[in-house]
């Protein structure tokens, strides 16, 4: 009866499996971002106006239309005398939870499976969320407290990616890997769409911006709600599967284990493969967190945007960078699967093209002058080339050590959010007059940050499996002397 059930059920579903986990995983991003970001663009509209003399600036635009105020739309009572070193603060604070729960989020999600990693630490975030106005209320405005609600907020977000990888580990097939971890990872991009576009609505329609944080975190309960009933660690576990998908799956991973596993520490952390890896993600964290965090600012501050265009054009960029992961995504498997390239020149070369692409076009975007709907088209030639960073170094941890895909990104994303602590707080303190020189200055920062860390990552970086994957292959190579004695210490 039970057999007959699971089979009738599993018919019910039309689409397989490992892709209704692809579309969720892709909505969990979606609403992480949401619940990340929304921040970005109501800060712009929580904080009282100054009353300071701002420094001259010469290449300051007055532009018919514009914001060449400081006024806001929200009520006066609910402003708060945050300068921009403070703000770069409350920005930067969700970081520094988000990067501390990564390696344990990895680690949990490979011994424990990733769905309950995922969901509670959505979850978590979701409620932090919701509470964030009335926090901010009870405290009078304390930007310490508000800070401090971040950080608890971001350690609830830090097990969203490795959960997903580990989950990606175990579903996705090698010749679906680039396809399917874009669609999963580019939800980042929709996210800031979205918090950036209705976020700008709600608050010129609500003039409240405690809207935002109302609608965005009650989408995340939805979200772990439905992720709870219908998704699971792996296909094993799962109810729902038909036995073809689930033998399809078996076949394709069957280098993935379920067993518990013991993380070959000091191989991992003495890999050059992986920190080359970890060098492509600071640097693209770095510039993605600087627009992600700053480019609301910097629409209000030199483009004099308002508040719902300034969520509209915020916004273009991401579009544009979801369009070309999706495609780079199909093409990169395409031409893998073709054989046409090796799995370790396409990570690389799409990877220069996310880093370089961007680096070129923010310092345009930044002499583009006055011109608002110039500077916005390079700005979003600049993220449509980002777009190819999800096919290229972002699945790579997959390619690397399917088994430890959950700590490979813990330890890579974890790093890389070390970018997100920075970026807002050196951009507060190196902007503080509001002038387009100094935020000229933070964006060729991320210029030659692009750059390093794409150099590193081409001579270094790889896409073939690694030796300390599967515990046949490091016994493999430590009998045939390929392994140093002290590597020879991570065999199980």
């Amino acid at each position: 009866m039970a057999n007959s059930w699971k089979i009738t059920v599993s018919k019910f579903f039309l689409i397989p499996q490992r892709y209704i986990l692809g579309l969720m995983g892709f909505l969990a991003i979606v609403n992480a971002y949401t619940m990340r970001v929304s921040l970005s663009v109501a800060i712009t509209e929580m904080v009282a106006p100054s009353n300071s003399t701002q420094s001259y600036d010469p290449d300051a635009c007055v532009v018919e239309g514009g914001d060449n105020s400081t006024s806001t739309v929200t009520n006066p009572d609910r402003l708060y005398d945050w300068d921009e070193t403070t703000q770069g603060l409350i920005l930067s604070s969700f970081y520094w939870g988000y990067a501390i729960t990564h390696l344990p989020g990895g680690v949990l999600a490979e011994k424990f499976g990733g769905k309950y990693t995922l969901g509670l630490g959505i979850l978590s975030t979701a409620v932090f969320t919701l509470v964030t106005p009335a926090v901010i209320y009870a405290s009078n405005g304390n930007w310490v407290v508000l800070v401090v609600l971040r950080v608890i907020e971001g350690l609830g977000e830090g097990t969203t990616y490795p959960a997903l990888n580990a989950l990606l580990a175990q579903w996705v097939p090698l010749d679906e890997r680039a396809k399917m971890g874009t669609l999963v990872y580019a939800g980042g991009q929709i996210g800031t769409i979205i918090s950036n576009v209705i976020s700008g609505s709600l608050i010129k329609a609500t003039q409240d911006w405690a809207s935002v944080f109302y609608l965005f975190g009650g989408l995340g309960l939805l979200w772990v709600v439905i992720w709870m009933l219908i998704c699971y660690s792996d296909p094993q576990s799962h109810p729902f599967i038909s036995e073809k998908e689930k033998t399809y799956l078996e076949k394709e991973l069957s280098r993935v284990t379920n067993e518990k596993k013991t993380i070959p520490w000091k191989a991992i952390l003495t890999s050059v493969p992986v920190w080359a890896l970890v060098a492509a993600q600071v640097g693209h964290d770095w510039g993605f967190y600087t627009m992600v965090t700053d480019l609301p600012k910097y629409m209000k501050d030199v483009l004099k945007f308002k508040v719902q265009e300034n969520g509209i054009w915020s916004s273009l960029p991401y579009a544009v960078m979801w369009i070309v992961s999706m495609a780079s995504g199909w093409i990169c498997d395409w031409l893998v699967k073709k054989k046409y390239t090796s799995i370790t020149f396409a990570r690389k070369f799409f990877t220069a093209v996310a880093s370089l692409g961007p680096a070129i076009f923010i310092i345009v975007a930044s002499y583009s002058g006055c011109n608002r709907m110039l500077a916005v088209a390079y700005f979003t030639v600049a993220m449509g080339f980002m777009g190819t960073f999800y096919c290229g170094m972002k699945v790579n941890a997959l390619d690397l050590s399917p088994n430890f895909a959950g700590t490979l990104m813990a330890i890579t994303n974890g790093i890389g959010a070390i970018a997100g602590i920075i970026t807002p707080y050196l951009t507060g303190a190196l902007t503080g007059d509001h002038t387009l020189v100094q935020w000229r200055s933070v964006l060729w920062i991320s210029f030659s940050i692009f750059v390093v860390t794409s150099v590193i990552y081409t001579f270094f970086g790889s896409g073939e499996e690694q030796w300390w994957n599967t515990v046949e292959t490091r016994d493999t190579q430590i009998e045939n002397g390929h392994v140093t004695d002290d590597q020879k210490t991570d065999k199980k």
